[in-house]
């Protein structure tokens, strides 16, 4: 990768070896791997034994994750935040565990639309939830720096499973709730 990016740097007129680029490359590749780096999280370990048997059955959300992800159009970032829910059906998880899920999956090349049904059928298959709701809204890099340059563009997407997608009342509730900023900010 660190040759790839000498090289990109020299179709771009740049002197690779000036002072300011000398460690570009390597910067570059470790930052990559980074962002990246979702590609190799494997998801039954990052849950490892956090699933637990609980009968609580009411809506369960996890709000206002930050999230960043990398355009695989242009490779540009986009980035903000994730809500997720879902009401439990016999069993719950360790509520870090969902971010570190979000994280997995935006630590990818991605569409926001892929990343938001990504993280909703994972969260319905590792628990398999009367209903799994994911709610992300990002702004695009490649929109704003690029192509129509509009900086305060945010697109939002939507994965609704189960009864989010099947009960009007269920969805609104949880749409009523990641709208309400939250009184206990920290």
């Amino acid at each position: 990768m660190k040759e790839l990016v000498k090289n990109m740097l020299i179709e771009m007129g740049e002197d690779p070896a000036r002072e300011g680029l000398a460690n570009t490359p390597e910067r570059v590749e470790r930052s990559m791997k980074y962002l990246t780096s979702g590609y190799w999280v494997n998801i039954d370990e990052l849950v490892n034994d956090a699933v637990f048997t609980e009968s609580y059955n009411e809506m369960v959300i996890v709000k206002d994750i930050e999230m960043f992800s990398l355009c695989e159009h242009h490779l540009l970032p986009f980035f903000g935040r994730c809500h997720v829910a879902y009401l439990p059906q016999g069993k719950i998880i360790g509520l870090s565990k969902i971010p570190r899920i979000v994280d997995a999956f935006s630590r990818r090349l991605q569409v926001q639309e892929r990343l938001t049904t990504q993280i909703a059928e994972c969260l319905n298959k590792i628990l398999e939830p009367t209903g799994v709701a994911v709610v992300i809204e990002a702004l695009h890099l490649c929109m704003s720096m690029r192509g129509v340059e509009k900086q305060n563009s945010y697109a939002t997407t939507s994965s609704m499973l189960g009864s989010f997608k099947t009960d009007a009342i269920t969805r609104s509730e949880f749409l009523s709730l990641i709208q309400n900023p939250s009184n206990m900010r920290v």
